[in-house]
């Protein structure tokens, strides 16, 4: 599911732009931070379908499919520290389909309205032409109005809504499907 975890309890817009955010290639090393996020997005219950926290083991097959040359997933770094990351997916495995890519943001709560899914987002359109990728997809729950916010602000329309598809704690959550066109460079 791609998303920006958010915090529903904080109230107003975002606070002013963090400085010093640098966006790289994930390394091994970050997969802990990676998954501390993703686990914190799992107890928030806004931003991802996945309802069990993982482990660094259960999330090495899936850091491991990522390639910089093709599907990257980044980190975003503020003073050393990992404050969200940005991974890319094959959106469906047949052919037609190699130059549209799922994408999915997550932000560790001390840096949310920060502009670090921000920056992973326009990170990903402006590089998606070097990866001959020229549509970018995102799935994210019905209810989870920041990220349905912040992809409308980057450009992505509502291409899909798919009704009470899951159930979070006995809850039946719409999904929203949102995407953009990327032109391929000449």
């Amino acid at each position: 599911m791609t998303v920006v975890a958010t915090n529903p309890t904080k109230i107003g817009g975002p606070r002013p732009p963090l400085q010093g955010i640098s966006i790289r290639d994930a390394l091994d090393a970050d997969l802990p931070a990676i998954v501390e996020i993703y686990n914190a997005a799992i107890r928030g219950r806004i931003s991802t379908a996945q309802l069990e926290p993982v482990s660094v083991e259960e999330r090495l097959p899936w850091f491991r499919v990522h390639s910089p040359e093709s599907h990257p997933l980044w980190v975003a770094e503020v003073e050393g520290q990992i404050a969200g990351w940005l991974s890319f997916q094959s959106f469906l495995t047949r052919a037609a389909y190699r130059r549209t890519a799922e994408i999915s943001v997550y932000v560790n709560e001390k840096f949310r309205r920060g502009g670090v899914g921000h920056m992973l987002l326009e990170k990903a359109m402006t590089q998606s032409p070097r990866l001959e990728i020229n549509a970018l997809v995102g799935c994210i729950f019905g209810h989870n109005e920041p990220s349905l916010r912040l992809f409308e602000r980057l450009g992505f329309e509502r291409w899909g809504f798919l009704p009470c598809i899951a159930r979070v704690d006995d809850v039946e959550r719409d999904l929203v499907i949102v995407g953009r066109h990327i032109p391929l460079q000449a």
